[in-house]
């Protein structure tokens, strides 16, 4: 642990702590703030100095205290900028002192009922009953600043756990996951992140105890998930969660792809191809979900022909798998917009083998619109053969098409591409209503703009009679 680091923290919540001090209360930072202050360096490229994450208007500090929430809110009433209270039902007083924000939680020990998807909060007295009721030995370490100096506190051997990369439970793995079956899949973005080994009677609970999961509402498992998707490299959790039956439990198209051959790609399976173009892409969070999605219409298409395996349509059935699998874990309407369109166009670009003509430019940009730059970096990580010269070969096209797309942009309105005439220009030259004949007269006109490109207001009128006259007829 640096002594900036220490430092810094100490300074800052020594207000917070003089409070409790006074009222003959303890008070214990706990949390990832307290793990973070022993990471001597980066963990897996993505983890930055506690120092820096302090700085974030967003980050929060954790602490713990013997006093119960009413006596929390005393304590605290007139010393805080600002306070919240919507916690205080489960123990937990949010403040904002100072410009940073805390949240003060009594020391807990809160158990699941059996088939209850939320927590029965009781309240205890001991720090080390709090710090065993928390999901993993890294986390179950305090700070005390109730004393003269403040003191650590790790009565489970987090320190050692976190020097030696290995991730396993304060208590046994059976009472930890029993107690928040969510922990299972948080176990994998710990493995992650933060490059732990799990320890192998953790790994072993959660293969008899994936089951559990089911209690845990779609909502918390989603946002877990996709904390884990958006690591710097995902794949040792996915592979956990696969492995031990937990992605069977809430995505289990996932697993199933473990089942088909993937000879394209030269892996062993379609699964370890999926979890490749996962960790190549960016971590943007849809961009990383289409990635997770992109074949998972393979199993459904699979035919043997004579060539061998195929998966033709693939791309078609997954966008429908993928809107039905991101409607379950209850996503916003955009994302299962976004996700399934970029799964639906993933295999677009390769349609283009013969080179990209202004037409086939125009429709390509139209099609993926506000995707464009995702869709063309997942083309690209989608690859991934060791062949060198196939490589370098799409990423030229890649590079081909990019020169393309800015030098049509300097032409015409690439990015908002749009019939030359809009809809109420239609009805007035027709002279019609709102109907479907002003979608169609849209259509034709927007044919036009994609093979044509702009051909002027005039020119556009002059074609639209036409076909207008020649469907009359």
């Amino acid at each position: 642990m640096t002594a900036d680091r220490f430092e810094k923290v100490i300074n800052i919540t020594r207000p917070l702590a003089e409070l409790f001090i006074a009222r003959d209360r303890k008070l214990y930072l706990v949390g990832g703030a307290v793990r973070d202050l022993f990471l001597e360096s980066e963990v897996a490229g993505e983890t930055p100095s506690i120092v820096d994450e302090l700085e974030s208007p967003t980050y929060d500090l954790d602490f713990t205290t013997d006093a119960l929430p009413d006596e929390i809110e005393k304590i605290v009433v007139g010393h805080a900028d600002a306070m919240w209270l919507q916690g205080k039902r489960f123990g937990t007083v949010g403040v904002e002192m100072g410009g940073y924000k805390f949240e003060i939680t009594t020391h807990r020990a809160e158990v699941y009922h059996s088939e209850s998807r939320k927590p029965r909060v009781t309240y205890s007295q001991e720090i080390e009953e709090d710090l065993s009721r928390r999901d993993f030995t890294i986390n179950a370490m305090a700070l005390s600043l109730h004393g003269a100096k403040p003191e650590m506190v790790d009565p489970f051997g987090g320190l050692d756990d976190l020097a030696n990369h290995r991730l396993a439970t304060p208590l046994s793995p059976e009472i930890s996951f029993s107690e928040d079956p969510l922990r299972m899949l948080r176990a994998a973005r710990f493995i992650a992140k933060m490059n732990l080994e799990p320890a192998s009677e953790l790994v072993a609970a959660v293969v008899a105890m994936h089951e559990r999961l089911s209690i845990v509402s779609v909502e918390r498992i989603r946002d877990e998930f996709d904390k884990l998707l958006t690591t710097a490299k995902p794949s040792p959790g996915i592979e956990f969660v696969v492995k031990t039956g937990l992605a069977a439990e809430f995505i289990p198209e996932l697993p199933a792809l473990a089942l088909e051959q993937d000879p394209i790609h030269r892996h062993k399976d379609v699964l370890a191809h999926t979890i490749a173009v996962v960790d190549k892409t960016s971590p943007d969070r849809i961009l990383r979900l289409a990635a997770l999605f992109h074949d998972i219409g393979k199993p459904k298409t699979k035919q043997i022909a004579p060539q061998g395996v195929t998966f033709y349509h693939h791309d078609v059935v997954g966008a429908k798998l993928t809107r039905e699998r991101m409607r379950v874990l209850k996503y916003p309407v955009q994302d299962m917009a976004d996700v399934s369109r970029l799964v639906f166009l993933h295999l677009r670009f390769h349609t283009y083998q013969a080179g990209w003509t202004d037409s086939a430019v125009r429709r390509y940009v139209r099609d993926a619109g506000l995707l464009l730059d995702r869709l063309n970096e997942l083309t690209l990580c989608d690859s991934t053969t060791r062949n060198q010269s196939k490589v370098l070969a799409l990423q030229q096209r890649m590079a081909d098409l990019k020169v393309r797309i800015e030098q049509l942009r300097q032409k015409e309105e690439l990015d908002a591409i749009r019939p030359e005439i809009n809809g109420d220009e239609v009805m007035r030259m027709l002279n019609i209503n709102p109907s479907r004949l002003v979608g169609e007269a849209l259509d034709f006109l927007m044919e036009i703009r994609l093979e044509e490109g702009l051909i002027g207001k005039n020119q556009a009128k002059q074609r639209l009679m036409a076909w207008w006259e020649s469907r009359a007829k």
